[in-house]
């Protein structure tokens, strides 16, 4: 037989000397664990006495049990900032699409505009609504349309 086989059945592993916590004890934890989250020297003492474990059994327990507490507070944090960029982008497509059918809607309102003024030939000038290039209307049909619109009229082609 080998020196380390000898040495190792001399030695029993740790492994196996550790007792393993019964469902009662872990409870006792797990409610100390809701209290404080950190485990101070006295705590500690009083839990290993409670429990008839070593008070190092208790220390790693509460190191492991901490360490899966953040764990599942950071997937919590990530499923909430995951639902509200999914919420945010939801949105986003929202106010595109409704940006998208007012452009289209005030696309035909100018056209219906130009056409009108070109058909009544209003004295302020006209537009060429075939080139689609509004912004060779006359500056004063637009502002008197402006001014129609708030109220504020000069009172003349607009009535």
């Amino acid at each position: 037989m080998s020196n380390f086989q000898t040495q190792h059945q001399k030695q029993p592993s740790k492994l196996h000397n550790k007792k393993r916590l019964n469902q009662e004890q872990v409870r006792l934890l797990e409610r100390s664990f809701t209290a404080h989250k950190k485990l101070d020297p006295e705590l500690k003492l009083k839990l290993a006495n409670q429990l008839g474990v070593p008070p190092r059994q208790v220390a790693i327990w509460y190191q492991n049990k901490r360490a899966r507490w953040k764990t599942q507070n950071l997937e919590f944090d990530y499923n909430t900032v995951q639902v509200k960029l999914e919420n945010a982008l939801a949105e986003k497509r929202r106010l595109e699409k409704d940006v998208k059918q007012l452009k289209e809607e005030l696309k035909q309102a100018q056209e219906m505009l130009l056409a009108n003024l070109n058909q009544k030939n209003y004295p302020f000038g006209s537009c060429d609504s075939s080139s689609n290039n509004y912004g060779s209307c006359s500056e004063n049909v637009l502002q008197e349309l402006y001014a129609c619109l708030i109220g504020g009229g000069s009172g003349s082609a607009w009535g």
